[in-house]
């Protein structure tokens, strides 16, 4: 049978996390690094602050910014002009709504999987070694 023992399986389901990744054909698609990237934006003000965050430079974080405004119908994060600490960014009301509906999409996800994560975590081994 499976090697893990119950405590392994309740360590690890405290550490079990759902990623979902939507492709939506011809090289669209959002996951977690976006929708984190959105977040951090509107909580800093900044991509350049939010892909320090999530340790990238700021090119490659204003690529996926460039990205998602191409990617959507309307502009996902605009830019902000001036002022005494210079320019930023804003996550747009669509920018909003993109986040709000992949983590809504994510929670469900996690909720209807609940007991598929369970049975997977009971049948876990020891931790791998780095």
């Amino acid at each position: 049978m499976g090697r893990g023992t119950a405590k392994q399986a309740a360590k690890a389901s405290d550490k079990t996390s759902l990623h979902l990744r939507i492709d939506f054909g011809g090289g669209r698609s959002i996951g977690p690094g976006k929708i984190r990237l959105l977040e951090l934006i509107n909580e800093t003000g900044s991509i350049s602050a939010a892909g320090r965050a999530l340790e990238m430079s700021y090119r490659q974080a204003w690529l996926l910014v460039d990205e998602l405004n191409r990617m959507f119908d309307d502009p996902v994060v605009t830019a902000q002009t001036g002022g005494g600490g210079g320019g930023g960014a804003a996550v747009t009301e669509v920018g909003s709504d993109i986040v709000r509906l992949y983590r809504d999409m994510e929670r469900r996800a996690y909720g209807a999987s609940t007991a598929e994560i369970r049975a997977l975590s009971r049948r876990l081994g020891p931790p791998l070694a780095k």
